[in-house]
């Protein structure tokens, strides 16, 4: 008799050994397992839920804005979703009918693992935008596994589990079952790792503080900072195809210390290519276009934003002269966002929802093997559409430029400033704007010495390392 599971194996190039009923049974039992540490963990009957709230949610499907904290709605929802997503993506299951566990899953935590009224933007951050950040690290995860070999390693192992949970269990769970590795078809990418210190110069003009004898406040503040970006796929290798949803993305991380004590997340900004196709121009032009899709959540020390959104856009590479390429991406398009001030001590939701028309215009120029420059810039607009709060709205405008210079190897040192703009509108109130200005000087660590720009020309052939 052969071992339990043999013919099952999975193999993701023909799709055999796949499985729909292993995440349909794995994504309850984290809801489950999720509900029962909430019920101990936290003293709030929000989590209380029985058969009978169950039945109500079911029965009278009364959607609503929730009130709940804007790091929970923006970005532990989406983590959730994305173990949801990741559960069916390492069982063989495709990127979009991941998407529908997610989404499941989702709709099944809102119905019956809490007793208040189930939400439109739980809905959209959790079973979307999870689906965008779990792919993401689903990749990763198989990178890295890839990188192992035939057998990976214990450490490669961890690594990939600390990254993608969902892709650790189900290889320790079901054993050869689902030890196959994702193949990614050997993607050109890039690897950035940064620590130092920042220096924040913050400003506001509030008409609301003029009884207080002032419409300005400054205030400046030191924090430590640490960022990770990812970037999978980059246009121009020869015999890279994008035939798959996010055979090109792009991830960014960074996380902060506070003088405040809250948003010690800074960033996440997520993208990723769901369907499109490479183009060339010339002998030095390399890009890809297409549909894309986008979670990002920005939480700088005065105000928020997040956005989960489909856009149309380029990324591209442009070799200016022999040593020198430019890389850039360009996305325009709209989402479903959320954007506002600090938290409130009162526990009052203190951000707005609504449709949000977004762009984003992102360049960085590579001199040789010594020194990359990098400029972006992107704007949302949190409109009064699609909201409980028709009267208001937030344009968030956020730009930085930085400067990179290797050292030796993969060593390098860098300088940054970003410049964050809020300017909220809410009807008879009076309108707020704040700035954010922020210098960082950071030790980097960087996958490679080229910057991740891809050689294809045929008589240019890649420096070793």
């Amino acid at each position: 008799m052969p071992p339990i599971g043999q013919d099952a194996v999975l193999n993701w190039n023909t799709g055999a050994g796949k499985s729909y009923v292993v995440p349909a049974f794995e994504v309850p039992g984290f809801l489950t397992a999720l509900s029962v540490y909430d019920r101990i963990t936290i003293p709030h009957d929000v989590y209380d839920s029985t058969l009978n709230s169950t039945w109500e949610h079911l029965h009278e499907q009364h959607w609503v804005f929730d009130t709940d904290p804007f790091d929970i709605n923006q970005f532990a929802h989406p983590y959730q979703g994305s173990m949801m997503f990741g559960f069916a993506r390492s069982t063989g299951v495709s990127f979009w009918q991941s998407l529908a566990y997610s989404n499941v899953g989702s709709f099944i935590w809102k119905m019956a693992g809490e007793t208040d009224l189930p939400s439109f933007n739980d809905q959209i951050t959790t079973g979307t935008a999870g689906a965008i950040l779990g792919e993401s690290l689903f990749r990763m995860a198989s990178l890295l596994l890839e990188d192992g070999g035939d057998h990976p390693g214990f450490w490669h192992e961890v690594g990939a589990a600390v990254i993608s949970p969902p892709t650790g269990f189900s290889r320790l769970v079901f054993g050869n079952r689902f030890k196959a590795v994702f193949p990614s078809n050997d993607p050109a990418t890039f690897m950035r790792l940064r620590w130092g210190a920042s220096t924040d110069l913050i400003k506001t003009n509030n008409n609301l503080l003029l009884n207080e004898g002032s419409a300005y406040t400054n205030q400046k503040q030191s924090e430590a900072v640490l960022d990770f970006s990812y970037i999978y796929g980059l246009p121009g290798k020869t015999g890279y195809d994008y035939d798959r949803p996010f055979d090109y993305f792009s991830l960014e991380v960074a996380a902060q210390t506070s003088a405040h004590g809250h948003n010690f997340l800074q960033d996440i900004m997520d993208r990723g290519l769901l369907y499109g196709t490479g183009y060339a121009i010339g002998d030095n032009y390399r890009g890809i276009w297409g549909l894309y899709g986008s979670y990002d959540y920005i939480a700088p020390p005065i105000f928020r934003i997040s956005s989960t959104a489909l856009s149309l856009g380029t990324t591209e590479q442009w070799w200016l002269s022999r040593h020198v390429a430019m890389q850039g991406t360009a996305m325009a398009g709209a989402g479903f966002g959320a954007a506002g001030t600090i938290p409130r001590a009162d526990g009052q939701r203190d951000y707005h929802y609504g449709l949000t028309p977004q762009g984003l215009l992102a360049l960085r120029f590579i001199f040789g093997r010594r020194t990359m420059v990098d400029f972006t810039a992107r704007d949302y607009y949190v409109s009064g559409t699609g909201s409980d709060d028709r009267t208001g709205s937030e344009q968030i405008f956020r730009g930085d430029v930085g400067l990179t210079f290797r050292l030796f190897k993969h060593q390098a040192v860098g300088l940054e400033y970003v410049e964050s703009h809020r300017h909220g509108h809410y009807g008879l109130l009076p309108d707020v704007n704040q700035s954010e200005g922020t210098f960082s000087l950071v030790y980097t660590f960087l996958g490679g010495s080229r910057f991740g720009a891809v050689e294809w020309r045929e008589n240019s052939k890649p420096e070793t390392e």
